[in-house]
């Protein structure tokens, strides 16, 4: 499955546009990364474990979005965005969507 934020694929030829998909996933932070957090607010540097829970999280929104894309008959998906937002005290949403389409 192609997946990319322009508007069309390069050598490629969309052929039918099935219409928006997307992908979401909401998480919550972990006491044990919090406490480190802290400690790196204080002296600076990395959050390397919230590094790593956002990674995640966007290759499963990114997944979803995929799956949903594949259910309609799809084999890409372009001008893909990518959404945040906080749903409530320490978790927050990553959201992902595209348009599907068949390319050939």
């Amino acid at each position: 499955m192609f997946v990319t934020n322009i508007e069309e694929i390069p050598g490629k030829t969309i052929t039918v546009c099935h219409g928006i998909v997307s992908g979401s996933t909401v998480r919550a932070k972990h006491v044990g990364r919090d406490i480190m957090a802290s400690f790196k607010n204080i002296f600076g540097g990395e959050l390397k474990g919230y590094t790593e829970l956002l990674g995640e999280s966007r290759e499963q929104a990114i997944d979803r979005m995929k799956a949903q894309a594949q259910q309609m008959g799809a084999n890409a998906i372009v001008n893909v965005r990518f959404s945040t937002s906080s749903v409530a005290a320490g978790a927050a949403e990553i959201y992902v969507y595209g348009t599907a389409v068949s390319v050939e």
